[in-house]
Order: C-alpha cells, then sequence, then structure tokens
C-alpha cells in the first residue's frame, strides 16, 4: 500500500536500497537472483525501487541468495517497521478497538509535550467515558469490526488519559469552536463532554486554546486532526488509516501549523465562554 507520506516511502525505499546493495555486493544481476530465488526476472526490480513491497519471505529469500541469510530477521525487521509508518484501519484494528487503544498507550506515556489539534471533535485526552463510547460504537458500526470490545477499550483509554493528565509532561489540546457544537452522541452526552471540559482546563498539566468560529482564516484554516510526540512523531487520523510521521522536514511543517493554529485561539475566561455557548446551544 502507498502511503501519503514520506517518511513511509522514505523508509520502504531505504529498505529497498540496502536489498540492492546486497545483490551488488555478492555480483548478482538481478535476472540471476530472480533464477535462485525462483522469481520472475522483473520482481527484483520491482523490489529495487519499491515498487512493490517484500513479503518476508521475499526478504529471506533475498538474503539467502545473496550468501547472507543472517541478516534476514534484520530486514524483516525494517520491513515492519516501515509498514508501521502507514497502516490501514482494517490492520490496525483487526484485534478490536481495546488492541489498538493499548498499541499507543507507551508512547503517549513517554511522552513529555503532548499537541494535539482537532477540527471536528473533542480529542481523546480530554473526552468523557459516555463520549469515548460513542465514537468508538460508531467507528465500529462504520469499519464493520467484528470483535465487540468497546467497554475495554473506553476503560484502556480513559486510564490512558489519567495517566497523561496526572503525569509529568504538559498536554496542548487545540479544538476548532465547531467542535464543540457537532452533537456526538447526542445531546446529553454532549453536554457532559463540555461541562468535563471546563473542569479539565482548571488543569496546571493542560492548555486548552479555542479557535472561534469567526476568526480571520486567511491563512490558518482548518487542517487534518493530528497528535504530535514531543518533536519526535506526528500521527495523524485519517480516513482510511492512520499516518505516522518521523521525517523531521514533515515534522517541522506540523511544528509550524500548531504555532499558528495557537496563536489563532483564545484561551483561559474566553475559552470557556465559548463552551458555555455550545452548552446552551444545546438547549
Amino acid at each position: 500500500m502507498s502511503s501519503p507520506s514520506s517518511s513511509a516511502q522514505h523508509a520502504r525505499q531505504a529498505l529497498a536500497d540496502r536489498l540492492r546493495e546486497l545483490r551488488v555486493a555478492a555480483e548478482l544481476t538481478g535476472i540471476e537472483l530472480a533464477e535462485r530465488c525462483g522469481w520472475h526476472r522483473t520482481k527484483v526490480s520491482k523490489l529495487e525501487h519499491a515498487a512493490t513491497s517484500p513479503t518476508a519471505g521475499d526478504i529471506r529469500a533475498w538474503c539467502s541468495a545473496c550468501g547472507v541469510p543472517q541478516l534476514g530477521d534484520e530486514l524483516v525487521a525494517e520491513r515492519h517497521a516501515a509498514d508501521s509508518l502507514w497502516l490501514d484501519w482494517r490492520r490496525m484494528e483487526r484485534n478490536g478497538l481495546r488492541h489498538a487503544q493499548e498499541s499507543v498507550r507507551e508512547l503517549y506515556e513517554r511522552t513529555r509535550l503532548l499537541r494535539v489539534y482537532s477540527p471536528v471533535m473533542i480529542p481523546g485526552p480530554v473526552q468523557t467515558g459516555p463520549y469515548i463510547r460513542a465514537v468508538l460504537q460508531a467507528i465500529r458500526a462504520r469499519r464493520a469490526i467484528e470483535v465487540d470490545d468497546v467497554d475495554e477499550a473506553v476503560a484502556e483509554r480513559i486510564d490512558r488519559q489519567h495517566a497523561v493528565l496526572q503525569g509529568p509532561g504538559q498536554v496542548v489540546v487545540l479544538v476548532e469552536e465547531a467542535a464543540l457544537r457537532y452533537r456526538i452522541g447526542g445531546a446529553e452526552v454532549m453536554a457532559g463532554q463540555l461541562g468535563h471540559l471546563l473542569s479539565a482546563a482548571s488543569l496546571p498539566t493542560l492548555s486548552l486554546g479555542v479557535i472561534p468560529l469567526d476568526a480571520d482564516r486567511t491563512t490558518h484554516w482548518p487542517v487534518e486532526m493530528f497528535f504530535m510526540f514531543d518533536d519526535v512523531q506526528v500521527n495523524v487520523e485519517l480516513v482510511s488509516g492512520f499516518l505516522t510521521i518521523t521525517d523531521p522536514r514533515e515534522i517541522a511543517m506540523y511544528e509550524s501549523a500548531v504555532t499558528e493554529l495557537a496563536a489563532t485561539a483564545v484561551y483561559g475566561r474566553t475559552a470557556r465562554a465559548r463552551i458555555m455557548a455550545a452548552i446552551d446551544a444545546l438547549a
């Protein structure tokens, strides 16, 4: 699967380059390597140009043909790392929603500066249990996930929230005012969620900014929902999958975006007034 991120593409090309280096070091032509592996002669070229992603079996066969079978496990691990930069939801959630929540917990807990931007919903670190349940139930239905572990996934996310908000790090949450108005879970669930947001805003570890609907968006318009973990990784949730960005150039672009969006937001009493207005609108 091709990825919209150059981070994933670079990782796959780096693996392809290593395979080519092994072939050249073994003094084999592409045709000779294909014959040793029992492949069509074009397969080697496709793998070396990252046009095709190699399977674990392909990598081990390549290493054996080049006389270095001991490198097989190492390169298979590199392949898994490259693949993890872009995960479609089916792969990430095939074992259930709880597993998807647990898979990122260690990342959250080691992060000292978590920055989250959301244009459409209240983001995970400040969600209530009923709001989380409504979101995950909708996700399960939309993606036809067979495993029904919503209760366990809700419990895991809430437990992770406590670990993050009560830990030694800082959390910056930026939400578009529209996210305060979208009625996820219905009016009652939304009222509870907005009330919780007012309470969470007083936590010493949390900075909450609301970007007003009437703000001048000529240069800083809404973008995709993203999570910045220190300055080393960005995660983006897209319709079709989960993107992990580690390329420094791309991270710098998100750094710039979050700085500009933060400058557009309102905080403190003004932010609370926007939240209160959203609560009043529920009536």
